[in-house]
C-alpha cells in the first residue's frame, strides 16, 4: 500500500515558512522580546492546518511525493480496464516508442543521467493520456445518456413556474432548482466543447511522442535532450489542468444527478 504523504511537514517544509519562522526567531533575539516569536508560532498552526488540508496543496505534494510502484501499477492497471481494445493499443504503441526513446538517450554521453531524468517525464505524459481517455469515455458516456431536449424543457417550465409562483416559500425553492438546471445546461453545452479539446489532446500527445522518438534517433546533444524534456513537461501540465477542469465537471454532474430508486414499496 502506498504511504501517504505528510502534508503538514511538507507545509512546514515550504521555504517561505522556514524563512518567515526564521525572520520571527531573529527578531526576538534581537529585541529580547519573546511577542514576535510567539506570534509567529499561533500563526504557524494556522497556516499549517490551513495549507495542509488544501486539495491542490495535497495534489501538489502527491505529484513530488515517489509512489509505491506496486501501487502505481496497479493504478495503470485499473485505468486499463476500462479502456476499449482500440485504446489499449494506442497505449501500449506509446509505451514501445517510450523504451525506443529511453534506448536511444542511453547512447548519449552520460545516458544514465539522461534516463533518470527522461523517464518520470514521459512516465507522466503516458498517465496523462491513460487519464484523458478515461475522462473522455466519462464524457461520451454522460453525452450519450443525458437528453439535453428534455433538460431544456425543464428549464422552460421551471422558469415559467417561478415566474407565476404567489408562495414566496416555494418561489425560493423553485428558483434554486431552476440555478442548478440551468448550470447542468452550460456545462452540457461545455462537455462537448471539452470532449473535442481532449480528442486532439490525445492526438497531439501520440504526435509529440513519436517526434521525441524520431529526433532521439539523430540527436547528438545531451542539451537538446534537456529542450525536448521541457516540452514534455509542458504538454504534461497542459493535459493535467484537462483532467481536473473535467473531473471538476463530472464530479458536479454526479452532485446534481436525480436520484435513484431504493427498492420497490410504495411510500405510505
Amino acid at each position: 500500500m502506498a504511504k501517504t504523504p505528510n502534508y503538514i511537514k511538507a507545509a512546514f517544509l515550504l521555504p517561505a515558512n522556514l524563512v518567515g519562522l526564521t525572520t520571527a526567531a531573529m527578531s526576538s533575539a534581537v529585541t529580547q522580546e519573546p511577542l514576535p516569536m510567539l506570534v509567529a508560532l499561533g500563526v504557524e498552526g494556522l497556516y499549517l492546518g490551513v495549507l495542509s488540508s488544501m486539495k491542490r496543496f495535497q495534489r501538489a505534494v502527491r505529484a513530488k511525493t515517489p509512489d509505491n510502484p506496486e501501487a502505481a501499477q496497479a493504478a495503470v492497471d485499473a485505468l486499463l480496464t476500462d479502456l476499449a481494445p482500440s485504446q489499449r493499443d494506442h497505449y501500449q504503441q506509446l509505451v514501445g516508442l517510450k523504451e525506443k526513446i529511453l534506448a536511444n538517450y542511453r547512447k548519449l554521453p552520460g545516458g544514465r543521467v539522461l534516463v533518470a531524468d527522461s523517464e518520470p517525464k514521459l512516465d507522466a505524459l503516458l498517465t496523462s493520456f491513460l487519464r484523458l481517455i478515461s475522462a473522455l469515455n466519462q464524457y461520451r458516456t454522460y453525452l450519450s445518456g443525458a437528453d439535453r431536449d428534455h433538460l431544456q424543457g425543464e428549464v422552460a417550465a421551471l422558469e415559467a413556474e417561478v415566474e407565476g409562483e404567489p408562495n414566496p416559500r416555494l418561489k425560493d425553492v423553485k428558483g434554486k432548482r431552476l440555478e442548478i438546471q440551468r448550470k447542468r445546461m452550460a456545462r452540457f453545452d461545455q462537455a462537448g466543447e471539452s470532449r473535442e479539446v481532449v480528442s486532439h489532446q490525445l492526438a497531439g500527445i501520440e504526435d509529440l511522442m513519436r517526434l521525441t522518438h524520431e529526433q532521439s534517433i539523430t540527436i547528438r546533444d545531451p542539451e537538446s535532450v534537456n529542450r525536448q524534456l521541457d516540452v514534455l513537461s509542458a504538454e504534461t501540465e497542459s493535459t493535467d489542468e484537462t483532467v481536473r477542469q473535467m473531473e471538476r465537471f463530472l464530479e458536479f454532474t454526479e452532485e446534481t444527478r436525480g436520484p435513484l430508486p431504493h427498492g420497490g414499496g410504495r411510500v405510505r
